[in-house]
């Protein structure tokens, strides 16, 4: 098979979560302990940081690499899902994994894919951790892909673990309260390895709390250790180029990112405003690498967030695709998600709003729509996915809740109808699910 080939054989064969939901997750991680094994267990072959949580993983995921790799580290970064390419899920130094090395992987593996029956997904966790370890990554930052208990990512044995955040998402697959979300999440704190934790919610404090006690481990959150001053955003001329300028207190006095002053200024090229929760959530995490004698300096630090998009590949949040009008699209699909997102729109100067929508019929769809601005026109469509909610049905849900628009047959037919009507002044927003960003981008 060649390269294209290669990823039908994948989608085809493997049952894939993002096709077709749930029937896709696996109760347990024999599959993931069977690949590895017969790779000869190249999860134990490099170190690394598991990074989960419900919302924002992603973006410290990136962060993390990008500080990493600055301050002179072999990196490597495993994510989920892909936008573009199925390589953007394995990179070293933000270089995706070659079409011949994925190839080759599936080639000489397809005799255990067909014994083993693994999903879409635990395969492409086995294809990233034989690269990391071939290629002899010196630290790989590890994004959980759902949940965390039982997520093919949790064979790792990493030097830390790193929890965004918690809120309702996947109920149907990972339990319908935030203490049960939790539970699954916690999952990844691992026997005597520091874990840290991105916001403290009483709701749920006491899931990571009780479980790093269990496992003797150091917990810390990083809402307590940080506190952003301020944020603004400043243009550079181009949104385009924008940067998100934010002072950064530490709330614990000096410490090794800071030794002098309690105040710092940081810039990050992640422009959303709701990634100052994640800049706490990489600040601790940067701290603990520290203490387990990792050379990262101030100067790594400030270089890095600076481009973090340009080292690691990043895409899809809140990112400017066009300035006249202003098109952004952004992959958060949750309650927690589109809170943050529509804080953003509301911060954003514009004549008339314009929002091309589509979800996924297996998220709450209610609660997203509630949260949405009545003001604008919306744009009704369904991701190319089995999962896709049809675009006539989210149109007449949203309209029972004020929303107004039309729907079309495809999200390609819905972003060019809001190009169409949109003015110069105006602002397109693109989102609801992580498939429409990717049919966009």
């Amino acid at each position: 098979m060649n390269y294209s080939e290669t990823i039908d054989y994948l989608y085809s064969r493997l049952p894939m979560f993002t096709r077709i939901g749930s029937a896709a997750i696996k109760k347990d991680l024999t599959n993931t302990i069977e690949l590895c094994r017969k790779l000869g267990n190249p999860q134990d072959k490099f170190k690394s940081v598991h990074v989960g949580g419900t919302n924002g993983k992603g973006s410290t995921s990136h962060m993390l690499a990008a500080i990493l790799q600055t301050a002179g580290y072999k990196t490597g970064l495993y994510t989920s899902p892909h936008l573009r390419d199925f390589r953007e899920r394995i990179r070293i130094n933000g270089e995706m994994i070659t079409e011949d090395e994925v190839v080759q992987f599936v080639q000489s593996q397809q005799e255990n894919i067909e014994q083993i029956e693994p999903s879409f997904f635990e395969v492409t966790v086995a294809i990233a951790f034989d690269h990391f370890a071939r290629h002899q990554v010196d630290i790989a930052i590890i994004e959980v892909g759902l949940g965390g208990r039982l997520d093919s990512s949790n064979v790792i044995s990493p030097l830390l673990s790193v929890i965004t955040n918690i809120s309702l998402d996947h109920t149907n697959i990972l339990g319908n309260t935030l203490t049960k979300i939790a539970y699954e999440k916690a999952g990844i704190i691992k026997p005597k390895t520091p874990v840290v934790i991105g916001q403290r919610q009483p709701e749920v404090e006491g899931v990571f709390i009780d479980k790093a006690k269990e496992n003797q481990s150091e917990i810390v959150f990083a809402s307590e250790e940080w506190d952003i001053q301020s944020s603004k955003l400043s243009t550079l001329g181009s949104r385009k180029e924008a940067l998100l300028n934010l002072q950064v207190k530490s709330s614990k006095g000096p410490t090794s990112l800071f030794p002098y002053h309690n105040v710092n200024s940081l810039s990050i090229d992640l422009t959303g405003a709701y990634q100052a929760k994640n800049l706490c959530t990489v600040l601790s995490s940067v701290e603990e690498l520290l203490n387990q004698g990792f050379k990262i300096t101030w100067n790594h630090l400030t270089t890095a967030l600076k481009q973090v998009k340009h080292l690691t590949g990043l895409m899809g949040r809140w990112q400017i695709l066009s300035e006249k009008p202003l098109i952004v699209c952004d992959t958060g699909h949750n309650e927690d998600g589109i809170r943050q997102v529509v804080k953003a729109i509301e911060s954003t100067p514009y004549r008339r709003l314009h929002i091309v929508l589509g979800m996924v019929k297996d998220k709450d769809i209610k609660k997203v729509l509630q949260l949405l601005p009545k003001n604008a026109i919306y744009y009704f469509c369904s991701p190319d996915v089995e999962r896709g909610k049809p675009a006539e049905e989210l149109a007449q849900e949203a309209r029972t809740l004020g929303l107004s628009g039309e729907s079309y047959t495809s999200v390609k037919k819905a972003f060019t109808a809001s190009k169409e009507k949109a003015e110069p002044d105006d602002f397109i927003f693109v989102g609801g699910s992580t498939f429409v960003v990717a049919e966009i981008i």
